[in-house]
């Protein structure tokens, strides 16, 4: 675990872009960004590969770690301006907390996007045998393998960044700011890029497998419609260190 006065330092850094991991899609090992994020930084110190890897257990429990050590931080921070943090969380709160969460749990987008992770599943244990076949029998340079690993990479990733956007749609009504970007439409804007790769590559899959593959592609595109109907600033939503402003805009 990274002991405090490390991650003090690293925090202090003004390469860091601040906020850029929350409106990423974790995939650090294609990102241009990662000098500039301080999550990655913080995960690079740990010399075991699976610490790194978001599909292994390893990589949540640095993360969690990393949480833990952060939010030790800022217990201290509040100490030191006379804020005892603790004694926010009444038990109200954790009721109104765990309220929102079971609600976006029940959300028809949240249940259309876990109903698409398993759809997902249930295609690739159906169609291994099938897949190896294909990509046996493909031409060189077909790219099969990129399309399978990008799908694997967001299969789960598209529901938890739907789940945040609508629990954080939540927050927002009842703080009713429009002071600062909305956090629910930076999440849900990640959340249509995924499905957007996704769809590109269940398109490249159909293009040698065409078995349920369009049923997928026609469910993904209702989903995305659908996500952008609830959050219709999600894809101007400017994400730290990866968008542009537009100056003509």
């Amino acid at each position: 675990m990274m002991k405090r006065d490390r991650l003090k330092k690293l925090a202090g850094d003004r390469k860091f872009i601040s906020g850029i991991y929350n409106y990423c899609d974790r995939w650090c090992e294609r990102c241009p960004q990662t000098a500039r994020c301080l999550t990655f930084a913080s995960l690079e110190e740990d010399s075991d590969p699976e610490a790194q890897d978001i599909r292994n257990e390893a990589f949540w429990k640095k993360l969690s770690g990393i949480f833990e050590e952060t939010l030790e931080l800022l217990r201290e921070s509040a100490k030191e301006w006379g804020i005892d943090i603790e004694s926010l969380d009444s038990t109200d709160d954790m009721e109104s907390i765990k309220a929102r969460d079971d609600a976006a749990e029940n959300h028809l987008l949240c249940r259309a996007a876990k109903s698409y992770s398993k759809t997902a599943e249930d295609w690739f244990k159906e169609k291994e045998t099938l897949l190896f076949e294909t990509a046996a029998a493909a031409r060189e340079g077909v790219d099969l393998d990129e399309a399978f690993e990008v799908i694997r990479w967001y299969q789960y990733f598209i529901c938890a960044k739907i789940m945040r956007a609508v629990r954080g749609a939540t927050e927002d009504e009842e703080e009713q700011s429009d002071e600062f970007p909305s956090d629910s439409d930076g999440s849900a804007k990640i959340a249509l890029i995924a499905i957007d790769r996704s769809i590109a590559a269940w398109a490249v899959i159909h293009t040698y497998c065409d078995e349920g593959v369009l049923d997928i592609i026609a469910f993904l595109d209702r989903l995305r419609q659908a996500v952008e109907k609830a959050f219709p600033r999600a894809r101007s939503f400017i994400r730290p260190g990866f968008d542009r402003i537009d100056q003509n805009g």
